[in-house]
């Protein structure tokens, strides 16, 4: 490697580009790299890697935003900065904020009493203090709990003699009342989110690919386990496959939309019992020349989306998971689960992510569609590959005009036989060259 290193450089040098700097690689990914002396365990150790999903099947995105620098487009936001905060940092927040703030207007009736000379006239009968029995700095801070938290004056109240003390109580009673309203918002938000709700929201562990109403469908399987309904369920998909433009730009992550039923309705669910979601592989799909063996070999994700109102509250919900290619299922069916009891309709969920094999061509959907508009797979209902059985139809179609051309020739000859000329012999009873030809002129 350092001799390639080396010639390379010396390429580069000779037709006067000027060599780039070789970056030094990460100790984890120098660790990582696969020490073999074949390209046969190179390729083995490729394989054996697990490919890094887009979305988990739960639903959580594999995406960490890093080197952010504008950290303070976070605080623009704080409202939701604070719900999105997880449990833990968001009591410790709420925690501290009426702590700060009561330490705070704590701090500022002492210093009243202490500017105003409270704390050295507290056993001066006489004196009338801002604050009556406000001895100290803790005793302040009792107060400033007693004022925000609208507890109750007891021992402690304050007296008309105290402008500046009037004033500052208005204002910890008004900024009390903010501080209130804005963390317990926060607090209820926080607790009335409909994220809980999407765990009652199933997904199939595969999406499968068949045949239905003589078109191939890419199909997978919802289902809510709750008896209160989504109202107004919708379903979307996207695909996740890296692209490269005709100007040479890698994508790796490009987004393509599925269709599973935007244009006729379909996308929007009554989701009582469970549905199986269908996309028609049709020329406006990224699968349309795709094949099983291709399928195989492609590397992508399918993302799908469902989103509805919670019944009980209102609230918007969405539920999310993903399928890699390999939990893609090619000539496989969702096994049924909905049975005819004697009063109801009974789910189930036991056989919810079962598939059975089917009968599946195995070739791409364009294929398929021009069989099936030729009729070449009328004949052949069973079949499980279709590439064969349009090679052998080919076949017969190539014999059955190779017969007629045969028999048109034949026909020929034998016309030929029956109303053609007789033979004329040069040399023989029918005379010479000369008479036959003064023959032929007359």
């Amino acid at each position: 490697m350092a001799g390639d290193s080396r010639i390379f450089m010396n390429q580069d040098m000779e037709i006067g580009v000027t060599p780039r700097e070789l970056k030094k690689i990460p100790k984890q990914a120098r660790d990582d790299i696969p020490i073999a002396t074949d390209r046969t365990r190179l390729l083995a150790a490729e394989i054996k890697k697990p490919r890094q999903r887009y979305m988990e099947k739960s639903g959580k995105c594999n995406v960490h935003h890093g080197n952010v620098q504008e950290t303070y487009r976070y605080l623009s936001d704080l409202f939701t900065t604070l719900v999105d905060l997880k449990w833990r940092f968001n009591l410790l927040v709420f925690t501290m904020v009426y702590t700060i703030t009561w330490l705070f207007f704590g701090f500022i009736w002492w210093l009243i009493a202490y500017i105003r000379g409270d704390l050295d006239h507290a056993e001066d009968e006489d004196w009338i203090p801002c604050v009556d029995n406000l001895s100290g700095f803790v005793s302040a801070f009792l107060f400033s709990i007693e004022t925000e938290t609208t507890i109750g004056y007891g021992h402690r109240v304050i007296t008309e003699k105290c402008p500046e003390g009037i004033i500052l109580l208005l204002v910890q009673a008004i900024l009390g009342s903010i501080v209130n309203a804005f963390m317990v918002g926060c607090m209820f938000v926080k607790i009335s989110q409909p994220k809980k709700r999407a765990e009652t929201l199933m997904f199939s562990n595969n999406a499968v690919i068949s045949i239905r109403d003589e078109k191939l469908c890419l199909m997978f399987r919802v289902g809510d386990l709750r008896n209160s309904h989504i109202v107004e369920a919708s379903i979307r998909a996207k695909l996740i496959k890296s692209k490269q433009t005709k100007e040479g730009e890698f994508i790796p992550l490009n987004q393509t939309d599925i269709n599973v039923g935007f244009d006729t309705g379909d996308d929007r669910l009554f989701l009582v019992s469970p549905l199986i979601i269908s996309h028609e592989i049709n020329e406006k799909s990224p699968f349309w020349e795709m094949s099983r063996s291709q399928m195989e070999k492609e590397e992508f994700e399918i993302v799908v989306i469902l989103e509805g109102m919670v019944e009980a509250t209102g609230m918007t919900c969405q539920a999310r998971s993903s399928y890699m290619d390999t939990e893609v299922l090619w000539g496989h069916r969702f096994t049924p689960v909905l049975t005819l009891e004697k009063d109801f309709y009974e789910v189930d969920y036991n056989s919810f992510h079962s598939t059975y094999e089917t009968n599946t061509p195995s070739c791409c959907a364009k294929e398929l569609a021009e069989s099936f508009r030729e009729g070449r797979l009328l004949s052949h209902p069973s079949n499980a590959n279709l590439l064969s059985v349009v090679e052998s139809e080919k076949e017969k179609e190539t014999e059955e005009k190779e017969d007629q051309d045969e028999e048109k020739a034949n026909g020929c000859q034998d016309a030929s036989k029956v109303d053609g000329p007789e033979p004329i012999e040069l040399n023989g009873a029918n005379g010479t060259a000369g008479e036959v030809k003064d023959n032929l002129l007359l």
